[in-house]
């Protein structure tokens, strides 16, 4: 795990950061709308760089162009890395990357990020992925899941874990529900509640968080409720290794940023990127 790219980062100056947003991010046709930037001639893979594991699902690709872990892309890594440059004091890949479990390179990241791990059946993972997925959490790397509703999903996704993770073997990395206090919550933006984003949705009709509506309706809500979930799993010195959001959806945030003013300003600038920007500060400094 490449744990020196935090000293060329100066990340720790992203207390200082100063949260100004004009406007979303101006138009470039050759970045679908996301501007590009050059890496350092001197230091060109000492960046951060946002991973996207793709893996098999239950049900297939349903018509998501190519499967649910490709939901929100390529928009919502392009858009999230040119926040954390344009934000912050991080020097961070333009293009982001997309890894397999199995790939040699995962080990080369300590951030990757897996959407939708729990819709129609849920992420399928085999012997190798839950093995090489165990390894590189124990040996430091650090986990973002995203964008799944309801009972169903979030059980489906904790079945996938526990391949990874077995009960039996592993008591101690099962998730668990972090509070408000916690400091990944606070740690660069001070966050007053749990953010949940609605996804964008199509027409006025069609977009109840413009009533007030945040959670995803036709999901099963039962003993989980409807609210906005964060949980953990830690390893045996209680270093976080996976960070989980349920019931909320910073990829469209990340994504739609550009396409509603008024979601822009109620969700993408308030809690998509300040949630987002706490994520990668704690991953890379605990």
């Amino acid at each position: 795990m490449k744990k020196s790219i935090l000293l060329s980062f100066g990340l720790l100056s992203l207390v200082s950061v100063v949260w100004l947003f004009a406007q979303p991010a101006p138009p470039d046709p050759l970045r679908r709308g996301i501007p590009d930037w050059e890496l350092s001639k001197e230091m060109p893979h000492d960046v951060f760089t946002f991973v996207r594991i793709e893996y098999k699902s239950a049900h297939g690709s349903f018509g998501r162009r190519g499967g649910p872990w490709k939901t929100d892309y390529p928009d919502a890594d392009l858009n999230f890395s040119y926040r954390l440059q344009e934000l912050t004091s991080m020097k961070v890949h333009p293009k982001g990357k997309i890894l397999k479990l199995t790939d040699p390179e995962l080990f080369d990241y300590p951030f990757i990020y897996i959407i939708e791990p729990g819709i129609q059946g849920g992420m399928i993972l085999n012997d190798k992925e839950s093995e090489n997925l165990r390894k590189y959490l124990l040996n430091g790397g650090f986990l973002l899941v995203d964008d799944f509703w309801g009972d169903e999903e979030y059980d489906n996704f904790v079945r996938a874990m526990e391949e990874v993770f077995p009960p039996k073997k592993y008591p101690r990395q099962q998730p668990r529900e972090l509070p408000l206090e916690h400091p990944i919550f606070h740690c660069v933006f001070d966050l007053k509640e749990k953010p949940q984003l609605p996804s964008i949705g199509g027409r006025a009709g069609n977009q109840p968080w413009r009533f007030g509506i945040n959670y995803e309706r036709g999901k099963p809500y039962g003993k989980y409720g409807h609210e906005a979930r964060f949980n953990a799993i830690m390893d045996d010195k209680n270093r976080m290794m996976v960070f989980i959001c349920h019931n909320t959806d910073l990829g469209d945030g990340w994504e739609r940023e550009g396409e509603d003013p008024e979601y822009f300003k109620k969700f993408s600038e308030p809690r998509a990127y300040p949630m987002g920007i706490n994520i990668i500060y704690y991953a890379m400094t605990h």
